[in-house]
């Protein structure tokens, strides 16, 4: 379980195919402290399983192993050796909300039509596929690329969302332009209504 709130932006090290899954090699410190194995690490929103770990001078090399499902399914495929991903560890009992419940599985990827700075800020709009779109509401929360945000508007085929300019400096949405494939997550407190009101309905 996750918040959304990005601790920091690590750095693709290395991405190699082994049969039937990926090694994804991430350098990161702010993420590589106190970090075991065993533990998840989101990625792009993507919850992730550390499989090894290496220091490397004040950082630490995380690898990760990705089904191939997992690969088609976010724009993890997308990325290549110097990507910015963004990363956060998983949420410890006692610790601060400061997002909203993020579990780590992506809906379906989006892709950003149009991304415009308006005054200091940024906005954001993003074509989305039904899976995510039926659980959006307006002032809701949604997860891109691991970034808890707050929908803006709900359109038949998509959304918007505000970006402050902290979280455009401290997330990869810095590198982020139109057309580029983003990893949704849907609120999970939106599913369950979601899951509640059609099961009702039916009955």
């Amino acid at each position: 379980m996750f918040t959304g709130i990005v601790e920091e932006t690590g750095i693709i090290e290395s991405i190699k195919p082994t049969g039937d899954s990926i090694e994804l090699t991430v350098r990161a410190k702010v993420c590589g402290r106190g970090l075991k194995l065993g533990d998840s690490l989101a990625v792009n929103g993507c919850c992730l399983t550390v499989v090894k770990l290496t220091s490397r001078g004040a950082s630490r090399l995380i690898r990760t192993d990705l089904l191939q499902e997992t690969w088609n399914r976010t724009n993890l495929q997308y990325s290549q050796p110097g990507s910015l991903v963004n990363l956060e560890r998983s949420l410890q009992v006692g610790a601060r909300l400061g997002g909203h419940f993020v579990t780590g599985h992506v809906d379906g990827l989006g892709r950003i039509t149009r991304t415009e700075k308006i005054g200091e800020d940024y906005i954001l709009e993003i074509a989305a596929p039904p899976d995510v779109t039926k659980y959006l509401v307006f002032k809701g929360s949604i997860t891109v690329d691991g970034i808890s945000l707050t929908v803006a508007a709900v359109r038949k085929r998509g959304f918007s969302v505000w970006i402050i300019p902290h979280t455009r400096a401290v997330t990869a949405l810095r590198e982020r332009a139109k057309g580029d494939a983003v990893n949704l997550e849907a609120d999970i407190l939106g599913k369950y209504v979601h899951q509640f009101v059609t099961a009702r309905d039916c009955n």
